[in-house]
């Protein structure tokens, strides 16, 4: 039997034949030419089809026509002795260049047998519930010990203040707080100006569009102005410091911390969180502002002067409002910045371990700013606020 090449590309560059002797049921096969990646594919194709469809227990490879042979070509000639071995064969290679040779040697044909799957287990409902049971518990408990660590961090940091890594927290306060305002006035603005639009419709309908204002000044100061700086904060700076710790726990570089004596927390979290701190509140003051002055735009286009829009303004919101709000922010930063460099340092081993912590970071930030968010508007309203 006789298979030649079909592709002219192929027959310039590599040939591929078998023949089997009919006398000792001998298969054999001879490559010749360049087996490299461009070629080494289609001769693999013909000559693990050449081996399925005719069996034998000997297998003469032929590969003293062989001129160059790379990776690929060295893969193939492992596969066909691996075929040959797992099937209680024997392959005989003849002909191949010293130098190729010694690179052929480097791979036992062993280590690349096939593992038999195993199929996974079915998980019944209980145990299915179990299992989150528990990863929600450990959740929840490497939180709390996570929440413990950096108050002791915070409470240290605050009585030597001069062993706090201001370098890095300066650093931090302006990617995470100064570089985040240009989108952070963007959605503000739009946030006013679209609940400027939508609460103008039905105030129409009683001649009460000037009340437009009072609608903006407290939705904006006590409640949409630190959410929505948090969130967008959230989705930016909480996933920027998963990654980075992340990548410094894939890297083991967190490990070499501990070893030498440094504690990660002091060292990585407590700069990031007092950058969060401070640079979150100030945020919010421009979310305020923005959101206010998208409104004014509406308010503006109905006919309305600024002088009056600006009057209902101060009359419907005072200090405390602004100060609730505020109040807010700071906890939404120590939540933002304290979730990233969590979910950065439960940071697993893989390719997908980062990208997982900063997902992971992203929607925890997220739920645990509503509830508490949520927290905020029921204590608020309990204490008159």
């Amino acid at each position: 039997m006789k298979v030649s090449e079909t592709n002219n590309l192929r027959q310039c560059t590599a040939r591929f034949h078998t023949d089997l002797s009919t006398g000792g049921g001998m298969l054999t096969i001879t490559i010749a030419g360049r087996l490299d990646s461009a070629t080494t594919g289609a001769v693999w194709r013909e000559s693990t089809e050449a081996l399925g469809k005719t069996p034998t227990r000997k297998l003469l490879v032929d590969a003293s026509g062989i001129e160059y042979c790379d990776g690929s070509g060295i893969g193939l000639l492992v596969e066909l002795r691996r075929r040959q071995e797992s099937t209680g064969g024997e392959m005989e290679l003849r002909g191949l260049r010293a130098e190729f040779l010694q690179l052929l040697d480097l791979f036992n044909p062993k280590e690349f047998a096939v593992l038999s799957l195993e199929k996974p287990k079915k998980i019944n409902l209980a145990e299915e519930v179990g299992r989150s049971t528990v990863t929600v518990w450990d959740n929840i408990h490497a939180l709390i010990s996570f929440v413990g660590e950096l108050c002791v961090a915070l409470s240290r940091a605050a009585l030597n203040p001069h062993r706090i890594r201001w370098k890095d927290a300066f650093l931090v306060a302006e990617t995470a707080g100064v570089n985040a305002f240009p989108i952070v006035a963007l959605i503000s603005f739009l946030i006013g100006l679209i609940m400027a639009f939508q609460s103008a419709i039905p105030m129409r309908q009683f001649g009460a569009e000037i009340f437009v204002a009072d609608l903006i000044a407290l939705s904006m100061l006590r409640e949409l102005g630190p959410l929505m700086t948090a969130i967008v904060v959230a989705g930016r700076t909480s996933s920027a410091f998963a990654a980075e710790l992340g990548t410094m726990k894939v890297n083991e570089e967190i490990d070499a911390l501990t070893t030498m004596g440094l504690d990660p927390v002091r060292f990585l979290v407590v700069p990031r969180v007092l950058a969060a701190i401070v640079m979150m509140p100030i945020l919010t003051i421009f979310s305020n502002l923005l959101g206010v002055m998208g409104g004014s735009v509406v308010l503006l286009s109905l006919g309305y002067p600024l002088v009056s829009y600006f009057n209902r303004i101060v009359s419907s919101a005072d200090y405390v409002d602004f100060l609730g709000g505020l109040f807010k922010s700071f906890v939404f930063g120590i939540i933002v910045a304290g979730i990233g460099c969590l979910c950065g340092l439960q940071t697993k081993t893989g390719a997908s371990a980062v990208g997982d912590s900063t997902t992971r970071a992203v929607v925890r930030a997220i739920i645990i700013i509503v509830i508490t968010d949520g927290l905020f508007s029921v204590v608020y309203f309990y204490l008159g606020i």
